[in-house]
């Protein structure tokens, strides 16, 4: 797994100390339309169109 180094900001705005967070390459997330606001629906609306892309694509 892949880690990168976050800067941590205090509530001045200051930069703290840094810390080593992992990060992972793929997450699996719940979508929740109770929970989604618009930003929400146009980001899902997106990726399923970059699906429909992506499966109708052949190369070069």
């Amino acid at each position: 797994m892949k880690e990168s180094t976050y800067r941590q900001q205090g509530s001045s705005g200051e930069a703290g100390a840094s810390s080593s967070l992992p990060t992972a390459k793929a997450e699996d997330v719940e979508f929740s339309s109770e929970l989604a606001d618009e930003e929400d629906r146009v980001a899902q609306k997106r990726a399923a169109e970059a699906d429909k892309r992506a499966a109708s694509y052949e190369g070069d």
